[in-house]
């Protein structure tokens, strides 16, 4: 049986330093990320900067970005990242979902 469900992917684009967000194959959203602290000598993880999520506005107010976010620091943690949320959404979303406060830098 076929599903009319849509489908949601978040991969991560290096070459962009960001995630973005598909939906049915579609690029309807991106957090741009920063690395703004490699890990060095000091052995700490990198620090990376969420700089913007931005949804395409015929795909707002849908649920995507909190899809979109989530699957973003879900990747974060798997990097071993320590993320400095910019973006207004994203803080929101970590104060909103205290699973996620590990991953943040230390100020």
């Amino acid at each position: 049986m076929l599903s009319d469900a849509p489908v949601t992917e978040v991969t991560d684009n290096p070459h962009q330093n960001r995630f973005e967000l598909r939906l049915n194959g579609d690029l309807v959203g991106i957090v741009g990320y920063y690395p703004v602290e490699t890990a060095g000598r000091s052995r700490r993880a990198p620090v990376v900067s969420f700089l913007h999520a931005v949804i395409t506005e015929d795909f707002g107010h849908r649920g995507l970005a909190g899809i979109m976010v989530r699957s973003s620091l879900d990747a974060a943690r798997g990097y071993g990242w320590k993320v400095k949320p910019v973006c207004t959404y994203v803080q929101r979303f970590v104060a909103e979902n205290p699973q996620y406060r590990d991953l943040m830098a230390p100020e």
